[in-house]
């Protein structure tokens, strides 16, 4: 009895000295929730776990009770037919912080982000042991209106960038503010973006700002700019110090250039976190691993879809994320690809190692057999759950006359041309089918139209802009039919000025994927003003 009271003594003295010292306070924290992430990893890998079962029992929390579900997944998908539109794929309700409350089974069993969350910090911290440390980690997010994680793990002590600075009206805005403040912490151990444009478009800024930066840096002081309301400047005013060595080491490092500058900057800097590294965002992941971010290695932790977390992706370290479909987060079909006649939906305990699916979600009460619009391949499987590749959204498939061009697939043709452009580096592109220009694109047979911003040409020749025509013709040999006949009209090609995409994705109006194929008139009319040839 005195041995316990002694016990109970020493833990609430800890306890006490813990909230006294914020970095004691910090290490507590993540230590908790760390063991409750591995609690919850044992859990998803016992042999015993059967992913049909988990399904169900998802499927009827979803449903809730007094719907009729005795008859399971099977009487669901008589219920509710197929194909339901999905919602536009935005960012989830911002959760509470993480606190040690998260560590109670009931309030994180059945919540799939903080599941996540969990399972993200101890994937991380076991994978690069520093990067979880205390004001250690830049955030580089947009989240107008609404201070967010870009994937809903958010333990404030981790950041060293205010909540209140990606709330700002303008994406460039937030995104230099966020940057600034990171410059600030040299000890940085990770660099935490919630797409990779983002991340882009920050160094971006960086290389055309950075005396502009070093200046506020040494005095400590917000320059005024648009997208940066009064209140909000005070209010991250006051969170700045003059610094002038950290300002003098800025205009060393990049006065000599800009390759490897992350690691020049942040010496300690461990891993480059996105939440969305695959798709259209993969071009930047890219450019970044060959030029800013170079030696170090990119984590893509989490896969979502319609907004709903399907995904986790334990393996930090393997360059190609492969994410684990988590059977009690959303009740999964899918729709096998290449089927011959009109296919059935099949569930997650009946898929098969690298075939193709189509996505189907019931993740929210309400919204039942959503189609996603996004292709999966299955690479493999961790104990009895799937691992899966995001291929391609169909939404970004180019057609004018049925021929069906995947994003992915457009882009290896366009890289193979651009190969024959010498000096030539892609920095972005988007593509327009020819009906959505309307009476602009004169009497001619439907055709792509496609605006890229090119990096060491100013120009390009009429036999160069035609590359890429040809190689899409050897590639797509139903493309190839199509302009033999003069069915489809040659692809027209445009050159548009530098800026112009950054420009282009704070039109979106919110932190979506980059689209590869615009729908809309007026992301048109924007990327048009910005031609130069």
């Amino acid at each position: 009895m005195l041995q316990a009271v002694a016990v109970a003594a020493v833990v609430a003295v800890v306890v006490a000295v813990a909230v006294a010292i914020p970095a004691l306070r910090h290490r507590l924290v993540c230590f908790a929730l760390r063991r409750a992430g591995r609690r919850y990893r044992r859990r998803l890998e016992a042999p015993g776990s059967a992913v049909r079962l988990s399904q169900e029992r998802r499927l009827r929390r979803l449903l809730g009770t007094g719907t009729g579900t005795a008859g399971g997944s099977e009487e669901f998908q008589e219920r509710h037919p197929l194909g339901q539109p999905c919602r536009r794929e935005a960012p989830a309700d911002p959760l509470p912080s993480l606190r040690l409350w998260a560590l109670f089974p009931g309030c994180w069993d059945t919540d799939p982000r903080l599941q996540g969350s969990l399972l993200y910090l101890d994937a991380l911290g076991a994978a690069f042991p520093r990067a979880l440390a205390r004001r250690g980690t830049a955030l580089l997010h947009w989240s107008p209106g609404c201070p967010r994680g870009p994937a809903g793990w958010p333990l404030p002590s981790l950041y060293c960038t205010p909540a209140a600075a990606g709330t700002l009206p303008l994406r460039a805005a937030a995104l230099r503010v966020q940057l600034l403040f990171a410059l600030r912490q040299r000890a940085l151990r990770v660099l935490e973006a919630g797409l990779a444009a983002e991340l882009h478009d920050a160094l971006v800024a960086l290389r055309t700002e950075w005396p502009q930066l070093a200046r506020e840096l040494a005095l400590g002081r917000l320059s005024p700019r648009p997208g940066l309301p009064e209140g909000l400047q005070d209010q991250l005013q006051a969170l700045l110090t003059p610094d002038a060595a950290r300002a003098a080491e800025l205009r060393a490092e990049c006065a000599r250039g800009f390759e490897g500058i992350a690691l020049r900057l942040w010496p300690q800097l461990e891993v480059v976190v996105v939440r969305t590294a695959h798709g259209a965002e993969r071009l930047y992941c890219d450019s970044l691993r060959q030029a800013d971010c170079r030696g170090l290695p990119f984590y893509c932790p989490f896969y979502q879809a319609a907004g709903a977390l399907l995904g986790i992706n334990l393996w930090p370290v393997e360059p190609v994320p492969r994410f684990l479909l988590c059977p009690d987060w959303a009740f999964c079909e899918f729709l096998p690809c290449l089927a011959s006649k009109e296919p059935r939906t099949v569930l997650l305990d009946e898929l098969w190692e690298g075939r193709e699916y189509g996505l189907v979600v019931t993740a929210q009460p309400g919204e039942y057999r959503c189609r996603t619009g996004e292709v999966l391949k299955v690479t493999g499987f961790h104990k009895q759950c799937p691992m899966v590749e995001p291929v391609r959204r169909e939404s970004q498939t180019l057609s004018v006359r049925g021929e069906s061009i995947p994003e992915e697939q457009f882009c290896q043709s366009l890289c193979r041309a651009l190969t024959m452009w010498p000096g030539a580096r892609l920095i972005d592109y988007v593509c327009v089918e020819s009906s959505l220009l309307g009476d602009s694109s004169g009497p001619c047979a439907p055709h792509y139209e496609v605006f890229m911003e090119l990096q060491g040409l100013r120009d390009l020749s009429e036999g160069q802009r035609y590359k890429l025509d040809q190689c899409l013709q050897e590639d797509f040999p139903t493309y190839k039919s199509f302009r033999f006949k003069g069915s489809i009209g040659a692809l027209r090609l445009h050159l548009v000025r530098p800026g112009s995409f950054s420009r282009l994705r704070e039109a979106l109006g919110s932190p979506t994927p980059m689209p590869r194929v615009l729908r809309e008139e007026q992301l048109l009319r924007l990327i048009q003003e910005s031609v130069i040839s």
